[in-house]
């Protein structure tokens, strides 16, 4: 099945559970991250704001021991600010939630781990995106390629093989509400970044 094909009939799934079943396993997800090493030892974690019934990890949010980082799309790439639950947001050009554009910026060497979001992962570790190509660009950036990623889906979308082009880079880990399963390399890693703000 196509790229096109896969992701229209996924999303369409996704947007036909209730309401009820997408926070159950949203809140299952948001459990399976909290008690794993990887996010204990994580002080700065980027994030997203759920759109379209993507899993909602709004619950982790008001967890005040770490820093958040969310994504605005300026033109073909992604801005990552600090962002906490107080904080004002706007609508952006995709109608997705976006911090304020006078919100800090993040530097990537301050981030600890990347929770990305997905129309679907395989047991490779590669995603179905959108199709906009931002979090293809981000990864394959210098400055970016080595961060831990996880990408978060439902069971579901949790599939044995997607097809895959020459640009597409795996994640190190998938975070679905069965289970957070690490593929590709050690998520638990040995040191992170330093951090220049205190806690």
């Amino acid at each position: 099945m196509e790229k096109t094909e896969l992701r229209r009939s996924l999303l369409k799934k996704r947007q036909s559970m209730s309401v009820t079943e997408w926070k159950q396993k949203s809140d299952r997800i948001c459990q399976n991250l909290r008690q794993s090493s990887i996010f204990a030892r994580s002080k700065i974690i980027l994030a997203y704001f759920s759109f379209r019934q993507e899993p909602d990890l709004s619950f982790l949010f008001t967890d005040t021991s770490r820093y958040w980082g969310f994504p605005r799309c300026v033109d073909n790439a992604l801005i990552w600010h600090y962002w906490m639950p107080d904080d004002p947001v706007k609508t952006g050009t995709y109608g997705i939630i976006e911090p304020s554009p006078k919100a800090a910026t993040i530097n990537p060497m301050e981030v600890d781990l990347i929770l990305v979001p997905c129309v679907a992962c395989d047991h490779q570790g590669y995603r179905l995106g959108y199709g906009g190509g931002y979090y293809d660009r981000l990864l394959s950036s210098a400055e970016w390629e080595k961060k831990p990623t996880i990408g978060i889906v439902f069971e579901f979308a949790y599939m044995p093989q997607l097809p895959v082009d020459p640009w597409d880079k795996p994640l190190q880990g998938v975070c679905t509400e069965q289970e957070l399963r690490k593929l590709n390399g050690i998520l638990g890693i040995s040191h992170l970044a330093d951090h220049p703000i205190s806690s």
